[in-house]
């Protein structure tokens, strides 16, 4: 019968000093396993410490899907394969590796309503999150109306630094809808901050010779939409509604479903 290693509260309470009282969790299992394996200090400690490493890599990623407000189920792994959607395979891995962002260039992703733009989207900030990188994701509607706001209490430099300081900020339905000339400014203010430097991931219903028509102030936006499309990689999503994929379902119909 095998039993694990007793922690002794001297080197508990040095490791909760230090700490690193997580260590706890499987400190035990691997001292056991040290012993029945003979294994040499450096490496039982080499082993306990990536543990460590692992899971505050873990924990970090964890901070920076949530502060990015990234749907927790949209990515890449959950896609559904047989979903009657087409889009450029190649370009999606492509995208997927990132080199994108190392660019500092920018993502259009433009399909009907529930093609599975915004899960795209979100799994592409899930990638960028397990890289280190910082994200952002908002709805352009709910950005522009935060900026809107802000310029009400003295705070519009302060918001309009959060959206410029992420890595990737990814914009949801943008140009869905006609926005004014305080708004058109606004996004002209933050793709011209954006241009070159950092990259911007943005969903549409409407392609990119559509969005012109949406802003109030057609001089500023033919000036930033240029120097945005002229940066981006163009993903286009056309078929059925992903959404219903996504609708929760009990067990036995999701077994059924995927057969």
């Amino acid at each position: 019968m095998t039993t694990t290693d007793v922690i002794s509260p001297d080197l508990k309470t040095v490791l909760r000093r230090l700490k690193l009282s997580r260590m706890l969790d499987t400190l035990p299992e691997r001292l056991t396993l040290a012993r029945q394996q003979k294994m040499p200090h450096q490496d039982l400690l080499l082993q306990v410490l990536s543990d460590e490493v692992a899971r505050r890599d873990s924990l970090a990623v964890t901070l920076r899907v949530h502060k990015a407000h990234l749907d927790p189920t949209m990515r890449l792994d959950n896609w559904d394969a047989t979903a009657k959607v087409t889009l450029d395979r190649a370009l999606l891995n492509e995208l997927a590796t990132l080199r994108f962002l190392d660019a500092h260039a920018h993502v259009t992703i433009v399909g009907p309503v529930g093609v599975g733009k915004t899960f795209v989207a979100h799994a592409l900030g899930h990638i960028a999150c397990r890289r280190g990188a910082s994200v952002l994701a908002v709805r352009t509607d709910q950005m522009l109306k935060t900026l809107k706001h802000a310029r009400l209490d003295n705070s519009y430099e302060a918001e309009l630094r959060k959206l410029v300081a992420v890595d990737l900020l990814i914009l949801d339905d943008f140009a869905i809808d006609v926005i004014d000339a305080v708004e058109s400014r606004d996004l002209y203010d933050l793709l011209l901050e954006r241009y070159r430097t950092s990259s911007v991931i943005v969903t549409s219903n409407r392609g990119p010779d559509e969005w012109l028509a949406t802003f109030a102030d057609p001089v500023r936006a033919q000036s930033a939409i240029d120097r945005f499309t002229s940066n981006a990689y163009d993903l286009v999503i056309d078929g059925e509604s992903y959404r219903p994929r996504l609708k929760p379902r009990l067990a036995k119909e999701a077994k059924e479903r995927s057969r």
